[in-house]
């Protein structure tokens, strides 16, 4: 019972503590679970990491279940899953309750409004860059771009934008299959 605690609390501190995402985790996770606690060897930590990464969903969950569940069974993968989910959803509650408070306020929404165009800039960077390493056709560029305009000022659901993206991407990926 000591190790599911353990795991719970390797994984929410980590949790708690790093920021950045999961990939920045996983140097703590090793130096917890292979340097410290030393209930992986370095080996059987890559092929638990090789296996996270390939399963769908957030590498640091996927970590934290499969270490649980290679340690300790199902309570394990439960408690780690736990530890590390549980600090994120701590935060966004405690955001969402302070966001209720001051949604009103001229000064908050005055940063937001700010924030706008630095979060658009950070998503349109990586189109910019990804496109060019591509050597894509310059006005395939314009895609992504239209598609935000129509998502912000028509209304349209991303969704259906996702989904078409899906289907045109099939059918070139089998036209080009045949050829």
């Amino acid at each position: 019972m000591k190790q599911i605690f353990e795991l719970f609390w390797v994984f929410f501190k980590i949790g708690a503590f790093t920021i950045g995402g999961g990939y920045a985790m996983i140097p703590l996770i090793k130096i917890e679970i292979v340097d410290k606690k030393h209930w992986l060897d370095e080996d059987d930590f890559i092929d638990t990491l090789a296996i996270a990464q390939s399963a769908p969903g957030p590498i640091a969950v996927n970590t934290a279940v499969f270490l649980g569940l290679k340690l300790k069974g199902f309570l394990g993968l439960l408690s780690a899953t736990l530890g590390a989910v549980l600090p994120s959803f701590l935060i966004i509650l405690g955001v969402v309750f302070l966001f209720q408070n001051i949604q009103d306020n001229p000064y908050f929404i005055a940063a937001f409004k700010a924030i706008k165009p630095a979060v658009v800039a950070l998503i349109l960077v990586p189109v910019f860059t990804l496109a060019k390493k591509s050597n894509v056709k310059g006005w395939i560029i314009l895609i992504p771009i239209g598609i935000a305009v129509l998502v912000t000022y028509a209304n349209i659901s991303p969704i259906l934008f996702i989904i078409a993206a899906m289907i045109v991407g099939n059918l070139v990926f089998y036209k080009r299959k045949e050829q």
